[in-house]
């Protein structure tokens, strides 16, 4: 039961800060572990920003939205979950930290790639997979 709050507690935090950096949330928020944003009304589609994230090391998927004007190929909006990050033993403030990192790149694109996929190494240092094992 604690994990499972954990996860939701992380994907409001995420949620309030991509929503603070002026992303508009589809549902205005997230109830559960899942939240998904509308990166088209900032100029770019799903499947650009999946890529850009993919390639600064932070997992997201396309996905279509209500009333979607866009193909599925392409995708109005991005899915983002709060379980992984959770199982590493994030909390709310690394998943605020991350949501400035997913904005930065909707608003900046590849002009802030290198930093953030630094940021991201470094995050994920501190997070290891298996710390057990070190």
């Amino acid at each position: 039961k604690e994990y499972q709050r954990k996860i939701v507690e992380n994907a409001a935090a995420l949620a309030a800060s991509i929503k603070s950096s002026g992303v508009r949330l589809v549902s205005g928020g997230t109830d559960n572990h899942l939240l998904l944003a509308d990166v088209a009304s900032k100029g770019i589609n799903g499947a650009y920003i999946q890529m850009l994230l993919e390639s600064v090391g932070i997992t997201a998927n396309k996905n279509t939205i209500p009333f979607d004007p866009l193909p599925p190929r392409l995708a109005s909006g991005l899915r983002l979950g709060s379980a992984a990050v959770t199982t590493r033993g994030m909390g709310t403030a690394e998943m605020y930290e991350i949501g400035k990192m997913i904005c930065r790149l909707i608003y900046e694109r590849e002009d802030a790639a290198p930093e953030i996929k630094e940021q991201v190494q470094n995050l994920l240092r501190n997070f290891p997979l298996y710390s057990e094992i070190r």
